[in-house]
């Protein structure tokens, strides 16, 4: 099992957008993916899930993943975030 904790630097956080770009790339993996914010932990693979985060900017989320990619998963998602999920 992997982990990191990040911070959503898009204009919008984890909106629908960036959201779906994040579930969007979730899904490529077997891994197991996990997204915490807050109290919640929600399936990084379920579009509706990540909306239910809540997660502005600025809110820090730490995405665990646990499978036989979880490396790969871990790096893809990572970057994402810190590219801003699509957005500019």
């Amino acid at each position: 099992m992997k982990e990191v904790t990040l911070v959503v630097e898009n204009e919008t956080g984890l909106h629908a957008r960036p959201a779906k770009v994040f579930v969007n790339i979730a899904k490529k993996y077997a891994s197991d993916i996990r997204v915490l914010h807050g109290e919640k932990r929600v399936n990084a693979k379920s579009l509706i899930s990540m909306l239910t985060l809540g997660a502005e900017r600025g809110a820090q989320i730490q995405i665990v993943v646990d499978g036989e990619d979880e490396d790969e998963a871990l790096l893809a998602l990572q970057t994402a975030v810190e590219e801003g999920l699509g957005e500019e």
